[in-house]
């Protein structure tokens, strides 16, 4: 990837106590400054709301920051909107069921060219687990096949959005996030952020920042994990191998 990347990559749209993307409005406000219309992807929906109520709620947030919203399902040509679009949102909802679509409509080649000219990109929950490497350590049920897991790799490593630390006093017996990230690693080798709630990654050009007020955790094969605090420079991270 070259220097003109603007990526925006969110663990979820809603935390407790605020509305639809309330908590970070100033920063998607930075990231989107210059555009006057994103296109949003609604792909993700599993059927609680429809495209139409799911792009009339992110526009409704993004009226806040004097930015128009149009959703890609209204368009005659995806792929051509997605090309001529001035950024580009692609919101939460079941992982599986956006990469899916993201393959029928043949777009994954498309987006990766847009990021790369510096179209800026904002993920959120779903919208940034396709962003990594593949979709392996998305949280959601697998609804729908997929082609392939192989995403955006708009980063060059996988994330867990909605990262929820071990409980030391639940009785719950059952697999934590971090033991489903160290069972994905017995297989394979990408690293994973694991993103808490509230936090956010940032990247512009080559540097990448942890945001937020919560922090994350950072997986590697083979090694500890690693406690990642808001404000760490992970700019690092952006050498690795790419798609």
């Amino acid at each position: 990837m070259n220097d003109e990347r603007r990526i925006l990559l969110l663990s979820t749209s809603t935390v407790h106590g605020s509305g639809f993307l309330e908590y970070c409005t100033q920063e998607i406000a930075d990231h989107f400054e210059g555009c006057g219309t994103i296109l949003f992807v609604p792909y993700a929906s599993p059927g609680g709301l429809t495209y139409d109520e799911y792009t009339d709620l992110v526009a409704c947030r993004f009226a806040a920051i004097d930015v128009n919203v149009e959703g890609i399902h209204s368009q005659p040509d995806p792929d051509l909107a997605v090309r001529e679009a001035e950024g580009l949102f692609i919101g939460g909802g079941n992982t599986f069921l956006l990469l899916r679509e993201l393959y029928r409509h043949e777009l994954l080649g498309t987006i990766r060219s847009i990021v790369e000219r510096g179209t800026p990109y904002m993920g959120s929950s779903a919208g940034s687990n396709v962003a990594g490497l593949t979709i392996g350590t998305t949280n959601d049920m697998p609804i729908v096949h997929t082609p392939s897991f192989d995403a955006l790799g708009l980063v060059p490593f996988n994330l867990n959005p909605h990262y929820l630390d071990p409980d030391p006093g639940s009785t719950h017996m059952g697999e934590t996030r971090q033991t489903r990230i160290l069972e994905f690693h017995v297989q394979n080798t990408e690293p994973v952020i694991g993103l808490r709630e509230g936090a956010w990654l940032r990247v512009t050009g080559p540097a990448m920042q942890l945001k937020g007020t919560s922090g994350a955790r950072l997986f590697r094969r083979d090694q500890e994990p690693e406690e990642l605090a808001a404000g760490s420079d992970l700019s690092a991270m952006l050498e690795g191998t790419s798609r």
